[in-house]
């Protein structure tokens, strides 16, 4: 089947044109990182000066469902994430500056989206098949589900700061992919001509794509027990005080795992079935039949230990940054390093 140069080269500029837009945006928020930090900042050195007790970087009520209780307050009193009317003007202004390049990152964001949909489209487009059929494409669509994943659930102000931490491994990941695993577009191997193909690979990349956001916020979670609100000393109290609230980040950590959790595991029984189709076997011990398996029991743990009463939450948040990086040794070592019946990688 011949491939439409044209419309390959599209996708081609498309890709790297987003990687540019997440650069870009990345640098945004870096910017109104270090802005909202420096508005914390001096919001809690004026109300130390007036003897206030501070609670530097209070959110209020969390969006995804419960919080701390210093954020129970109401009345004029009360902290807000942005500015109010206990600031002085000087630091409203601060708040307010932040505000416009947080929003402008945002936006750039969204255009970086809309470009890379548009790469994986085209990609598609060109070779008239599923644009995932090796390393290269299965990063690109597996990066595109984290960004729509994250673009419907950080709308908030609140959870905006949760940008620069997801960008940071988007942005690598993308780099990589487009650099190393680059692939021109082809056709895919007979193996991979089922309509199995897109079903199963699609649900394991969306899953995949949430549990990147459910490991970064529990690895932000952690972060933020080790430097609580009011407390933080050091290089990581000031990386910690700009987050929202403990509880917040643990709470967007485990409703994502539970929406990734069951799509993933659709995932591994989709390929069983495959599996049955094209090899005559549902399960066969194959490296990333078996390190897949694993990963969705490693998550069924972090579930189990989140929902179970006595359980620390910080040790349900290393079980849960321990299942994404079983993912990521999946994702690359299993498919770059160890040979086996999935080594579709397009490295070749």
């Amino acid at each position: 089947m011949p491939v439409n140069q044209t419309l390959a080269q599209y996708s081609d500029w498309s890709y790297f044109t987003a990687f540019a837009l997440y650069a870009l945006a990345l640098l945004l928020f870096v910017a109104y990182y270090a802005r909202r930090l420096s508005a914390l900042e001096a919001r809690a050195e004026a109300r130390a000066q007036v003897g206030e007790k501070v609670l530097v970087g209070n959110a209020p009520a969390n969006p995804y469902g419960g919080d701390d209780a210093a954020s129970d307050s109401s009345g004029p009193n009360r902290d807000t994430y942005e500015a109010n009317e206990r600031d002085s003007a000087d630091i409203a202004a601060k708040f307010r500056k932040a505000g416009s390049v947080g929003s402008m990152a945002e936006m750039v964001v969204y255009v970086g989206v809309a470009v890379h949909l548009a790469s994986v489209v085209l990609r598609g487009l060109s070779a008239e098949r599923f644009p995932w059929g090796n390393l290269y494409e299965y990063i690109s669509v597996f990066s595109l589900f984290a960004m729509v994943i994250a673009s419907i659930l950080l709308r908030r102000n609140e959870t905006r700061i949760f940008w620069p931490w997801l960008l940071t491994p988007v942005a690598a990941l993308m780099f990589y992919g487009g650099t190393s695993l680059y692939a021109e577009s082809a056709p895919v191997v007979p193996a991979l001509q089922s309509i199995w193909f897109p079903i199963h690979v699609s649900t394991v990349s969306i899953g995949g794509g949430i549990f990147l956001v459910s490991g970064i916020a529990s690895l932000l979670y952690l972060l933020r027990i080790a430097q609580p609100k009011g407390k933080e000393k050091g290089v990581f109290g000031k990386l910690a005080m700009p987050l929202p609230s403990a509880k917040t980040l643990d709470t967007i950590a485990y409703r994502t795992a539970i929406w990734a959790f069951p799509l993933f595991g659709l995932g591994v029984v989709f390929g069983a079935i495959w599996a049955e189709v094209a090899w005559g076997r549902f399960w066969g011990w194959d490296p990333k039949e078996t390190v897949s398996f694993i990963t969705w029991i490693v998550y069924a743990a972090y579930l189990h230990a989140r929902a179970t009463t006595g359980w620390r939450n910080a040790v349900a948040a290393w079980i849960n940054i321990i299942g994404f990086a079983t993912m990521v040794f999946n994702l690359f070592f299993i498919n770059m390093v160890v040979s086996g019946l999935h080594s579709y990688a397009g490295l070749n």
